[in-house]
């Protein structure tokens, strides 16, 4: 053991050993009942690792370690979402191809993971741009084919005009490309689908199996996104022509009070409108104003545009408007809404920003009920109301339904409308089939020929992988860079042999990462996408980590993929994760000058950036580092390559050490809320690893001779017994705190026990058998609780306490508590004489209101304060402190 602490040297030594004894790979063992699967979101090969990301894996490698030192089989794996578009940019921009780049990157990436510890099986390695991954995304499109979930259609899509691809709705919502942040267009394509609306049930259904294990928000944006809705199709007839206008209303017993039917700008009834060029011009500005529109919901102000076209409610055959409305969407519900303003809140905005008649036809239930108007009569029925009243009720002015309650009427009057033949009950969806069309050459090529003779014609199994070709030319226009290469294009048709095209379209990547850690069980197998019986051992995921950005597109989607594969036998079970939890972003501050563009910005590295700040920390003066020119100091933004604004973990392991730098990330804030990126607490934390070290260095050669039982130490003195009450605390609150992730807390309980180690009055080279005992003990539980904060110096430490071969092969566990020792004998009160603090006492842990009150009385410097005064009263707070007051 060296006189100082050198983290680099530790953490080289224990790299290699654990690299050469296999230290983290594990193997589907039956004998091995508990086992725990740890997984973090695989990252993209852009180039280097952040702060953002050693956070995120220290978060799972911690969880990892924790359980392996508790005896669990624990499978870590790690690969690369390694197919996406800034692969193919990057080939626009700098000439190279999207292998070369993307290979290069994962090098660098795993070189980083790699000298940050993390406890991963390299074995298992995956990257999902490599044919013995792509493979397996073309053989589950295969079996969706087969079973009518895979199909082509010509539809509006979602086209990035910056990427020159399609998008998904999740991919754009607010009207922008997830990735690249530009307005999205609309175009009508023809592309491939998966019937994801297929599972929309099950994926709501199946909630309740991971309520509890997943964040309410995440299951909460996946309802509002699946967006179910019970109630009824409408049919309104259009005024002279055969014609009808659909609806979907779950609250057909407010319809007469609609005033109006509002279609979205865009809807095939607009062409009838003897006003269409008006229409068409608003359409128009809908369209560019969507388009423009940053966040969804941004487009507040709903405005419309009156058709000149009339229908009729068929259920008081009353003729209302119908307008185009910008709040309506093509794409959702049937592209028409009917207009009730006095019960729903948008109608209600619509109706007062253009005068029409609002009609009450719901009124609360009371004990005087209002008088009920059989009339079907309407015309002079406006009323003013200061807001839509949107509760249940019961039903007035609406015919033969008036006197009905809502919950009758509802499903009285829709059944009406189904025996009419005017409408029907129905169940609708917010969610939209998935589209994983992609006029990419960077992913997975859709194993589909096109045949004059014989159409649309699947590869077979055995002709897979259909590879990508080695070469293309990107152009950014558009298409596909795979419809310019001839040898890629041209083939045979598997059916009749003639000349046959390949289709050019590649796979969305969220097809690669919905499947990606079943993959890990078995990344070998050249059979089958992988093993049942190795599956079956690990899965579900125990613990997934990653970004809450997540939730309506990897999330969603991997949870259908999985029911998928449960459909096609591949597993036993509906939900793929048991666990998940979605990490706060490291954010960082952010140093720019406004570019030559409107709104775009040139942001530069702070190590670039010359700052002075007041004693409060706050930036003073910003100027940069070269030439002195002012900059502007922007909001803590999300570290990331376009806010210029990552830290290098590389610089912070040569700076601190990887431990350092590893358990700053996890202590500085709880793992689900956002870091502010401080270098300098790093210091801290590598300060409190020298001083465990220097305890180490203190008591390691007179604890060689220790007993090794608490009953062979002897009687223990009070002050080993007080060492010992905190050890057994600490290793039940950071064992609790692993439990709930609670790192940081889990950080601060062993910093406590440091401090107890650090107050214990005994020498090393002087101390008895009993706290020789407490020591070793507080010791060697408080190393066990560093390794998964600090791996490399544990196994250092750990070492150096006498103990061979490495803290997993070597078989330490993870320390047990007792709770008789846990819990305190005597607490320590803090004793105020009218909110002044004046003594402390300590006290039995179970003594009473009296006694603790009789001694805080009893106290010497207390009774300096009380003596000749009137005690008017004392207040206890249970473990904490007595107020005595006095006058």
């Amino acid at each position: 053991m060296d006189e100082k602490y050198f983290p680099e040297q530790i953490e080289e030594k224990w790299q290699r050993f654990w690299e050469e004894s296999g230290a983290f790979e594990a193997e589907a063992d039956a004998a091995r009942e508990k086992r725990f699967y740890c997984l973090e979101m695989l990252p993209y090969p852009s180039g280097f690792l952040h702060m953002g990301h050693v956070r995120n894996y220290s978060i799972g490698d911690a969880l990892a370690w924790f359980r392996r030192l508790q005896g669990f089989n624990v499978l870590h794996p790690i690969g690369w979402d390694s197919f996406g578009q800034p692969a193919e940019q990057a080939a626009i921009k700098r000439g190279v191809m999207p292998r070369d780049w993307t290979e290069q990157n994962i090098e660098h990436m795993r070189g980083q993971m790699k000298r940050l510890g993390l406890s991963f099986d390299w074995r298992r390695e995956i990257a999902a741009h490599t044919p013995e991954y792509y493979r397996w995304d073309q053989w589950f499109f295969l079996r969706m084919l087969e079973r009518g979930l895979a199909y082509k259609k010509m539809s509006p899509v979602n086209w990035c005009p910056a990427e020159g691809t399609v998008l998904s709705n999740e991919q754009s919502s607010g009207g922008v490309c997830w990735r690249c942040g530009a307005a999205v267009e609309k175009r009508d394509i023809e592309q491939w689908f998966l019937r994801i609306t297929d599972y929309a049930e099950q994926l709501l259904e199946d909630m309740r199996e991971i309520e509890g294990g997943w964040p309410e928000r995440v299951l909460t944006m996946q309802r509002n996104w699946i967006g179910k809705s019970s109630g009824a199709y409408i049919d309104f007839r259009v005024k002279d022509t055969d014609e009808r206008v659909r609806v979907f209303t779950t609250r057909v017993d407010t319809i007469y009070g609609a005033n109006a039917i509002v279609v979205a700008p865009d809807h095939p009834l607009v062409e009838r409108s003897p006003m269409r060029e008006d229409v068409r011009r608003f359409a128009e500005r809908v369209r560019a104003e969507r388009m423009a529109a940053r966040e969804p919901g941004a487009m507040e102000e709903k405005e419309g545009v009156n058709t000149g076209l009339l229908a009729v409610n068929p259920f008081s055959e009353e003729l209302i408007p119908v307008w185009a409305g910008n709040y309506v969407l093509t794409e959702y519900g049937t592209g028409a809404v009917m207009s009730v303003p006095a019960h729903d809140e948008r109608d209600f905005e619509f109706a007062q920003k253009y005068s029409l008649p609002i009609r009450r036809v719901i009124e609360r239930i009371s004990h005087e009920q209002p008088q009920i108007d059989h009339d079907p009569v309407v015309e002079d029925q406006s009323v003013a109301m200061d807001q839509a009243f949107t509760e249940y009720g019961i039903l007035v002015h609406s015919g033969d339904w008036s006197g009905r309650l809502s919950e009758d009427a509802i499903r009285e009057m829709a059944e009406f409308a189904e025996a009419r033949g005017f409408g029907e009950r129905a169940v609708t969806y917010r969610l939209r089939d998935w589209g994983v069309s992609r006029q990419r050459f960077w992913g997975a090529p859709i194993p589909i020929v096109y045949c004059d003779a014989c159409g649309v014609v699947p590869v077979p199994d055995e002709e897979l992988p259909v590879v990508l070709p080695e070469r293309a030319e990107f152009t950014g226009s558009g298409q596909s860079p795979l419809a310019g290469v001839a040898e890629f294009v041209d083939t045979t048709c598997p059916k009749c042999g003639e000349a046959a095209r390949r289709e050019t379209d590649t796979m969305d990547t969220f097809v690669d990462s919905s499947w990606y850690f079943f993959r890990y069980c078995d990344p070998a197998n050249t059979e089958a996408p992988f093993g049942r019986e190795e599956v079956a051992y690990w899965t579900p995921v125990d613990q997934y980590i990653g970004g809450v950005e997540h939730a309506v597109m990897h999330l969603l989607y991997t949870r259908f993929w999985t029911k998928v594969m449960r459909d096609l036998g591949l597993v036993g079970f509906n939900e793929p994760v048991r666990r998940l939890m979605t990490q706060g972003m490291v954010v960082a501050e952010t140093f720019y000058r406004e570019g030559e563009e409107p709104g775009s910005k040139v942001y530069f590295n702070p190590s670039d950036v010359d700052v002075v700040r007041d004693d409060k920390g706050r930036v003073s003066t910003a100027t940069l580092a070269r030439d002195g020119q002012p900059v502007t100091v922007g909001p803590f933004e999300k570290m990331s390559k376009s806010a210029n604004n990552g830290v290098d973990p590389n610089e912070m392991i040569t700076a601190y050490g990887c431990d350092a730098t590893r358990m700053f990330v996890l202590f500085a804030a709880p793992v689900e809320n956002d870091l502010r990126w401080q270098e300098a607490g790093i210091n801290g934390t590598q300060n409190f690893l020298r001083r465990v070290y220097s305890f180490v260095k203190r008591w390691r050669g007179p604890l060689r001779d220790a007993p090794e039982g608490a009953t062979a130490a002897g009687e223990f003195t009070a002050e080993a017994r007080r060492l010992r009450h905190e050890t057994h605390r600490t290793i039940e609150r950071v064992t609790n705190d692993f439990e709930g992730l609670r790192y940081n807390t889990a950080v601060a309980a062993l910093m406590e026990l440091s401090n107890a180690l650090g107050d214990f009055k005994a020498q090393a080279e002087s101390a008895g058998a009993p706290e020789l005992f407490a020591v070793r003990e507080a010791l060697e539980a408080l190393v066990l609780m560093l390794a998964p904060f600090a791996p490399h110096f544990a196994e250092e430490m750990w070492e150096a306490l006498g103990h061979e071969g490495g803290l997993l092969r070597g078989g330490a566990r993870w320390p047990e508590f007792d709770e008789a020792l846990a819990r305190r004998d005597e607490v320590e009160l803090a004793v105020q004489v009218n909110g002044k603090l004046r003594g402390r006492v300590s006290i039995s842990a179970t003594a009473s209101e009296e006694e603790t009150r009789a001694a805080a009385l009893a106290d010497e410097r207390v009774r300096a304060w009380t003596d000749g005064k009137q005690i008017v009263k004392t207040v206890v707070v249970p473990g904490r402190l007595v107020n005595v007051v006095v006058r």
